[in-house]
């Protein structure tokens, strides 16, 4: 069965922490990533790089997906936070139980989703007071697994990451 991924893009998203869940989910033969960006407007990342979605993330239904990687960039994060389509977006992904993947300053998205109270996360460091103050516990570790989400602090950990969230996506694997 065809696992169905949606990839988060936006105005200033980390170039890297986009591209490399985005190639590296579409080697594996039983997932389909999917990019989706405010309006499902192209944009460009932090680093010049053009961002051509195919859906709209007002567009995204949850029971249509299996899968949401949302990546950082802090001055994308603070446009897609007040994306509110994003925020109940992530909300009814974790609701629903689905696998979540965050880097970096991704993580504030799932503040912003009220999703991190009483659960161990990741993200960049300056945002550790942030998940703290959420009623999160702050870990920085190559992944940190809790539940159905999947988190980092840094692009320097993505292989491990996502080796962990291919994982969560497909148990099997």
């Amino acid at each position: 069965m065809m696992s169905k991924i949606v990839l988060v893009g936006g105005k200033h998203v980390q170039d890297h922490e986009f591209f490399y869940p985005k190639y590296r989910l579409s080697e594996e033969t039983n997932f389909s990533v999917f990019v989706a960006t405010p309006s499902g407007e192209e944009c460009t990342t932090n680093k010049g790089s053009i961002i051509k979605p195919q859906i709209s993330l007002e567009g995204v239904i949850v029971e249509d997906y299996d899968a949401l990687v949302i990546p950082g960039g802090a001055l994308a994060i603070e446009y897609l936070r007040q994306n509110k389509a994003l925020i109940d977006l992530t909300r009814g992904f974790n609701e629903a139980n689905k696998p979540i993947a965050s880097i970096c300053q991704g993580a504030q998205i799932l503040i912003s989703a009220g999703v991190v109270r009483n659960r161990t996360v990741s993200g960049y460091y300056s945002i550790q007071l942030d998940i703290e103050n959420a009623g999160g516990t702050y870990m920085d570790l190559p992944a940190v697994l809790d539940g159905n989400l999947c988190t980092t602090a840094h692009y320097k950990d993505m292989g491990p990451w996502m080796k962990e969230f291919v994982s969560l996506v497909n148990p099997s694997r």
